[in-house]
Formats: structure tokens, C-alpha cells, sequence
């Protein structure tokens, strides 16, 4: 009887106990939620993300529908390179993204003749990542010295591609690069990293 009197019935104890359980259950849910958010953040903004390709431009080593993953945190430490894939918003878009080869370096001059051939400070550059040999050199059929911070991009699919031979692209800042193509994740049978060198 002193018991029920002092009001210490088992049942409420077992309820407030579940009350808190329950608490600290939606705390650790939320702590992991925001965990993950901030997780996510972290890697999209500084680390990379996924991307589709979207067009015929860097046929035949990249497809339409290619999902792509591209990183972004070599460049933090280490300039971009001759071949690299770059992804890049065009001039004047900062919402669509481009993705093209890198053929001219800053500080170097870039020349396509007529018959297709790139010269690089007036010397061939030997490669063999174009589809087809170039039909129109667009802007570059005069010499394009780049900038200390410059560079100028090709689709590998030379006359089905916008790039830095036309005004639309011009030469790629080295601050608006997003990142490099790293790793093709779709389709399945194409899983792997992607040749840039």
C-alpha cells in the first residue's frame, strides 16, 4: 500500500523509458541524416560527381549516355595536362557543361592547317584521338597563343564537335574546369578508367 501511496507505479517508469529511447532514436536518425548530407556535399563539391555524356562529340571513346564519374581533386593539386578529359561550362553557360580534350597548354600556340594537321609552336602534334581528320579549323586556321591560364580543347570527334575553334567555346580558363573524366561506371561493358594519356 506505501507503494501505490508514493506513486511509484512499474508501468509509468517502463513508458517514460520508452519516451526516451525513443528520442535518442530520432536524434541518432537525424545526426546520421546530416551526416550523410554533409558527407555528399563534400565529395559533389570537392571531390566529384557523375555525369552523362550527352552527344556524339567525343566519338568513338566516349557515347552518348556514357555515365561518367568525374574527379576533382588532382587538379587542387597538379595542372591539367595535354589529352586530359575535361569537363567545363562553355562561355556565357555556367549551367551546361562541355566535356573535350585538352590539346593546347597555356602559353603555347595552337594552328590547324587546311589538310586537318595541329601544330603546336609551329611542330606537328602527333596524335591520334580524332575520329576524322579535321575538315574546318574554324578559328584556329589563324594562330591562337593561349594564355598563362588558357587552354584549348578538341572533341575527339573533330567535325561533329563545338570547341575551342569556335567563339561559342574559345579557350578554356583553367578556373572554370569542373574536373577530369576519370571512370565510365555506364554502360557495364564499357566499366572502366578512361585513357587520357
Amino acid at each position: 500500500m506505501e507503494n501505490q501511496k508514493e506513486g511509484q507505479n512499474p508501468e509509468n517508469g517502463s513508458s517514460g523509458e520508452k519516451k526516451m529511447d525513443l528520442k535518442k532514436e530520432i536524434l541518432s536518425w537525424v545526426l546520421w541524416l546530416l551526416f550523410v548530407v554533409v558527407f555528399v556535399y563534400v565529395v559533389i563539391t570537392f571531390v566529384g560527381q557523375r555525369t552523362v555524356v550527352d552527344g556524339r562529340s567525343m566519338n568513338p571513346n566516349l557515347n552518348d549516355g556514357d555515365n561518367l564519374i568525374v574527379e576533382k581533386l588532382s587538379y587542387r593539386f597538379k595542372d591539367p595536362e595535354r589529352f586530359d578529359i575535361i569537363v567545363f561550362p562553355p562561355q556565357g553557360a555556367p549551367n551546361e557543361h562541355y566535356i573535350k580534350r585538352i590539346i593546347g597548354l597555356p602559353g603555347e600556340t595552337v594552328q590547324i592547317d587546311t589538310d586537318g594537321t595541329i601544330y603546336i609552336n609551329g611542330e606537328i602534334l602527333e596524335e591520334d584521338y580524332g575520329l576524322e581528320t579535321i575538315q574546318n579549323p574554324g578559328r584556329a586556321a589563324e594562330p591562337i597563343t593561349l594564355g598563362e591560364d588558357e587552354y584549348f580543347v578538341l572533341g575527339d570527334n573533330r567535325n561533329n564537335s563545338t570547341d575551342s575553334r569556335t567563339e561559342k567555346v574559345g579557350n578554356v580558363k583553367r578556373d572554370t574546369i569542373t574536373g577530369r573524366a576519370w571512370v565510365r561506371i555506364w554502360p557495364l561493358s564499357d566499366f572502366g578508367v578512361l585513357k587520357h594519356q
